[in-house]
C-alpha cells in the first residue's frame, strides 16, 4: 500500500461523530452508505500497484503435446508454463519468428512462432484428420525414434503432435515437397507512358517552322551494316538448381489424429521373413491376402502384397508390386507374381468376388497413353491374373492446413444493410418518442 493512502481499517474508524450533528432519516442513512462503499473501492483502487493486463492482439493454439513457454527470449531462458496440443493461447506481441503469448490461467511467456496454430489453422487440420479418416490404410509403419508430425508436408510447417518412439501409425497418403513452401508471386508494378504535355503556347505568339526531314539511307545500306565477322556465341543461361524435396506420408493416429511424416523415418510393418525380399527397395504399402495353414509346422501363414520404390523422389507412389505366398514344400516366402518399372498410385485395395471362389486385388497404374487405370487382379495360390482394367478417377484432393503468418482475429462480417420497411419504423417511432 502506498505511503498516505487509507485503507479498510481506516475506513472503519470513521465515525457519524465527525459529522455535523443533525437527524439522519432511514433514506438519508442509505444514500450515505452507498456513496461510503463507492469511497472505499476507489481507495482501494488508488492503492493498487498492479498494472491493467496488457490487451490481446490474436489467438493462437499450442501445436505440440507439450510446450514450453519461456520467461524471455532464447531457449535457456527460464520456464514460466507448459500449454497441451490445442489449449488456446492470446498472442500478446510478436518479434520476428518469437511471440509472447499468454495461458488461459494469465501466465505469459515466449515461444516460437512455428509452435503455434492459427484458428485457420486448428479448422483445417479437423477437416484433414476427417478426410484421412474415410481414406483406406495402405499397411501399418512404425518408427524406430520419436518423430514429428507436421501440419503440412514441409520441414518449417508446425509440428502439432509427435509419434513416440515404438509406436504404430497408419500410412494413408503420399506427397513429394520441397523443403520450404513456395514464395507467393512478388508484384509486378506496371509502367505506364506519361501522356503528352499540353503546350502552353501564348496566343499570337510566331509559330516555328518545322525543320527539313533528314536525308533517307543509301540504297545497299542493309549490304554495308553487314559485319563479316561472325556473330559472338551466345552465352548459356546460368541454370538453377531445383529446390531440394522430401518423400512425406500423410499418417493416421490410433486416436484419429492426421499430419504429414517424412517417409525415409518410417518403416512398414512387414513380416521380416518377407521384408528380406525387399532388395534395398522402400517399402510403401503391403496388405495381407489371406491365412494359409502349414500343418507340418503346425503354424498359419499370411499371402502378402507390397509395393516398393526404388531410391529417389517420385511423384508416384510405387515402381514395384509383388505378390508373396507360402511355399508347403520349402516352408518359407516365394514370389507368385511381380511386376517392376510401373507408375503405380494409392490406393491398392483387396476386393471380394461374388459368386467366386478365387480372391481379388486392385492396383492403380499409369498406362502408356498416360491415364490411369485400376487393375484388378483374381488369385488362387499360385494362379494370378488380371481380369478387369477400368478407367480410374482419381479422389478430390486432401484439404490443405493453410499457412499463416497472422494469428489476429478475422474481421467481423459487416452489418446488412436495414431494409426500407425498417428504416421508416425507425423515422416513425423516432417522431412518436419526440411528440411525447
Amino acid at each position: 500500500m502506498r505511503r498516505g493512502c487509507r485503507g479498510p481499517s481506516s475506513l472503519r474508524r470513521l465515525r457519524f461523530s465527525h459529522l455535523p450533528a443533525l437527524r439522519l432519516s432511514a433514506r438519508t442513512g442509505r444514500r450515505f452508505g452507498h456513496w461510503l462503499g463507492l469511497l472505499a473501492s476507489l481507495v482501494l483502487a488508488s492503492c493498487s500497484s498492479a498494472p491493467p493486463p496488457k490487451p490481446a492482439t490474436g489467438t493462437a493454439y499450442a501445436g505440440p503435446p507439450a510446450l514450453n513457454l519461456r520467461s524471455d527470449l532464447g531457449t535457456k531462458s527460464q520456464v514460466a508454463a507448459t500449454a497441451k496440443h490445442g489449449d488456446r493461447l492470446e498472442v500478446l506481441e510478436v518479434r520476428r519468428r518469437f511471440v509472447r503469448v499468454r495461458t488461459s490461467a494469465g501466465v505469459e511467456g515466449w515461444t516460437d512462432v512455428n509452435n503455434l496454430l492459427s484458428e485457420q489453422q486448428m479448422t483445417d487440420l479437423r477437416l484433414l484428420a476427417a478426410s484421412a479418416a474415410k481414406l483406406p490404410s495402405q499397411g501399418s509403419a512404425k518408427v524406430y525414434e520419436a518423430l514429428n508430425v507436421h501440419a503440412e508436408p514441409y520441414r518449417q510447417a508446425p509440428s502439432f503432435f509427435q509419434i513416440p518412439d515404438g509406436a504404430k501409425v497408419q500410412v494413408i497418403a503420399h506427397r513429394v515437397s520441397p523443403h520450404a513452401p513456395p514464395a507467393p508471386p512478388k508484384h509486378i508494378p506496371v509502367h505506364r507512358a506519361a501522356a503528352p504535355k499540353k503546350s502552353k503556347s501564348k496566343p499570337g505568339a510566331p509559330l516555328l517552322m518545322p525543320l527539313p526531314a533528314p536525308p533517307g539511307p543509301p540504297p545497299d545500306w542493309m549490304e554495308l551494316s553487314r559485319s563479316h565477322a561472325p556473330p559472338p556465341a551466345a552465352k548459356p543461361a546460368p541454370s538453377t538448381p531445383p529446390p531440394p524435396e522430401d518423400d512425406w506420408d500423410l499418417v493416421r493416429t490410433s486416436d484419429g489424429e492426421a499430419g504429414w511424416a517424412l517417409a525415409r523415418m518410417l518403416v512398414m510393418d512387414v513380416p521380416e521373413e518377407v521384408a528380406q525380399y525387399a532388395e534395398g527397395h522402400r517399402v510403401t504399402a503391403y496388405l495381407p491376402l489371406g491365412d494359409v495353414q502349414d500343418k507340418a509346422k503346425d503354424e498359419v501363414k499370411q499371402n502378402w502384397l507390397w509395393t516398393t520404390a526404388s531410391a529417389g523422389l517420385n511423384p508416384y507412389d510405387f515402381d514395384s508390386f509383388r505378390v508373396f505366398v507360402w511355399s508347403f514344400k520349402r516352408h518359407h516366402y516365394e514370389t507368385a507374381y511381380i511386376e517392376r518399372n510401373v507408375k503405380g498410385y494409392y490406393p491398392i485395395e483387396t476386393e471380394v468376388r461374388p459368386g467366386e471362389d478365387e480372391k481379388a486385388f486392385s492396383v492403380v497404374l499409369e498406362d502408356k497413353d498416360g491415364q490411369l487405370y485400376k487393375r484388378t487382379f483374381a488369385f488362387n495360390g499360385y494362379h494370378i491374373r488380371m481380369v478387369s482394367k477400368t478407367p480410374y478417377q482419381p479422389p478430390p484432393p486432401l484439404p490443405e492446413v493453410r499457412a499463416t503468418s497472422s494469428f489476429e482475429p478475422d474481421a467481423p462480417p459487416a452489418a446488412p444493410e436495414p431494409s426500407l420497411s425498417a428504416r421508416l419504423n425507425q423515422w416513425w417511432n423516432g417522431i412518436r418518442g419526440k411528440s411525447r
